[in-house]
Parts: C-alpha cells; sequence; structure tokens
C-alpha cells in the first residue's frame, strides 16, 4: 500500500468508542477536553480484540505527553518467546540451557 492510500484511509479514535459500537473520528477539536486519542485505520479497529484496544490505550495513556508533542506508541506489543526466557520460563523456574 502506498503513503497516500494510507493517509487517506479512514482514522478513527479506538480509545473513545461510541455506545452503538462505532467509533468517533481521529483527533480532538479545538476546546474539547479528553484524553490522548489512540489512531488506528478503521479497518485495524475493527479487527483487533477488546483487549488488544484496551492494551494499545492504555500504554498511549501511559507513554503521556512530554512537550506538548504527539507520542507514537506501536498497537501491537511485541511477542516474547514462550518458553526460552518468556512469561512461562520465569513461572516455572525454568531456564533452557
Amino acid at each position: 500500500m502506498g503513503l497516500r492510500k494510507w493517509v487517506q484511509e479512514k482514522w478513527v479514535d479506538i480509545g473513545a468508542p461510541k455506545k452503538d459500537g462505532k467509533y468517533q473520528p481521529c483527533g480532538r477539536s479545538k476546546g474539547i477536553k479528553r484524553k490522548d486519542p489512540k489512531c488506528v485505520p478503521l479497518a485495524k479497529a475493527t479487527r483487533m480484540s477488546k483487549g488488544q484496544k484496551a492494551s494499545a490505550v492504555k500504554r498511549k495513556r501511559a507513554a503521556g505527553n512530554p512537550g506538548g508533542k504527539p507520542t507514537n506508541v506501536s498497537t501491537f506489543t511485541k511477542r516474547t518467546k514462550a518458553m526460552g526466557g518468556g512469561f512461562m520460563a520465569k513461572r516455572q523456574n525454568m531456564r533452557m540451557i
């Protein structure tokens, strides 16, 4: 996909869903005070699970807004290896040698 097409996609704020399941458009108008928007293309927003949306919004808000500039936060977290030092190894006190 080219940059032009990417920019022309419909961007929505997954941090502020409407009651009917739709999303508000991305960004904020002057004078409106609401939390930092987490914007993604509508096609991606519909594919994301409820937990993925909550995680992305939580990380965006935790990053803050230092210096008045918007902060880019990845939409999805990086995966860790299950047994080689990730969650399961720590939980079971096992290490692969």
